[in-house]
């Protein structure tokens, strides 16, 4: 159970706060909510108490454990070159795990994939959804803030090229 002022992680959307606790009667069923702000986005998402532990909710990790993951982001290897479909459901999997380190990996490769090749609009849009998620559970951590982690992704990947 997560309290007004937790900062928790929904797998496909991202980190945020949450702002309020509410009752809401939705196709006739009357459930709570937590009401959560993602701040790097501006969106404000409803997510039923119930189904927390099926969706992967979760607390923000803690600034020591962000900087494993950005740490990881620089030292992560890129990937043999799968066909686009392939790569693509692959990446979807890993969005929907909720495990940071799998959404580090698609952002990565969809970034130096982008900087090489060039991206699909569906795989751009992957890339900007997947980018967020990471990029907001890192500030939420305390580690740095938005321009400071996309400036170290982008510079990390620019490397690459």
């Amino acid at each position: 159970m997560y309290h007004i002022g937790d900062k928790i992680v929904y797998p496909t959307h991202g980190a945020g706060i949450i702002e309020a606790i509410e009752e809401k009667e939705v196709l006739g069923k009357r459930e709570s909510y937590y009401i959560m702000r993602i701040p790097s986005s501006d969106m404000t998402v409803m997510i039923p108490m119930q189904a927390c532990d099926s969706i992967g909710v979760r607390c923000v990790m803690k600034k020591e454990e962000a900087a494993k993951v950005l740490e990881a982001f620089k030292n992560a290897p890129l990937p043999e070159d799968l066909n686009w479909n392939r790569r693509h459901r692959e990446n979807l999997q890993k969005i929907k795990s909720g495990d940071i380190y799998k959404v580090m990996q698609v952002v990565k490769d969809l970034m130096y994939r982008d900087r090489s090749k060039g991206l699909s609009t569906s795989e751009r849009k992957m890339l900007n959804n997947s980018r967020q998620i990471l990029v907001s559970e890192l500030v939420l951590s305390s580690l740095a803030n938005q321009e400071e982690i996309e400036s170290i992704m982008a510079d990390t990947v620019d490397g690459l090229v």
